[in-house]
């Protein structure tokens, strides 16, 4: 149950268009599809960061207080609840198309890697969504890096999807919009009946 829970969650987050989103569209309105790809590989590396960050801080506060590890679980659910309720209330989804100039693959590559690495949302958002699916009595920094890479590479996946259908995207920004708008209240409602359902599990068990 917890598993699916996960894949519904992840899956619905990924394809809710975002700064992610903006941002690898804006990379390829500037430099074609190739500073778009380079973008998406850059945002998936430092995303692994991030993951990589979670697991390994997480496993050293399980071994330190299996209690706080509780008690950030509790904090993490309330977490999702607030971030589904900020989705649905959220009026403007996706944020406009910044105007970049082209500066090549390898450069997009690295500023992908700075821009994801510095993201603490990201940071926030591993460090309270990974914890509600692993099982604190097996070998956490396995459960926390597979589960965290799932994500990454979805996001990734649409990325890449969001490059080949960028031109397609900017041409219809009326539809684009209606569409980042049901998306994000669905990623919202999902949020806050994930975390109200972990909270209301444990409070049974």
């Amino acid at each position: 149950m917890s598993l699916f829970a996960f894949l519904v969650a992840a899956i619905l987050l990924a394809v809710t268009p975002g700064p992610g989103i903006a941002y690898v569209v804006a990379r390829t309105a500037a430099g074609g599809r190739s500073e778009g790809l380079a973008s998406c590989l850059g945002t998936c590396l430092g995303g692994l960061l991030h993951v990589l960050a979670a697991a390994f801080g997480l496993s050293v506060l399980i071994a330190q207080s299996a209690l706080a590890f509780n008690l950030l679980k509790y904090l993490g659910a309330a977490y999702l609840v607030y971030l589904g309720i900020r989705m649905w209330l959220r009026q403007e989804p996706t944020a406009a198309v910044a105007t970049m100039a082209p500066q090549g693959a390898r450069r997009a590559l690295v500023e992908g890697i700075v821009v994801e690495a510095l993201n603490v949302k990201t940071a926030l958002f591993f460090l309270a969504f990974l914890p509600q699916f692993v099982d604190p009595g097996a070998a956490l920094v396995p459960q926390l890096v597979l589960l965290g890479s799932l994500c990454v590479a979805l996001n990734t996946f649409v990325d890449v999807v969001a490059v080949f259908a960028a031109h397609r995207l900017l041409r219809s920004e009326a539809a684009r919009a209606a569409r980042a708008r049901m998306m994000t209240r669905m990623s919202g409602v999902t949020m806050m009946g994930l975390g109200a359902f972990l909270v209301l599990a444990r409070r049974e068990a």
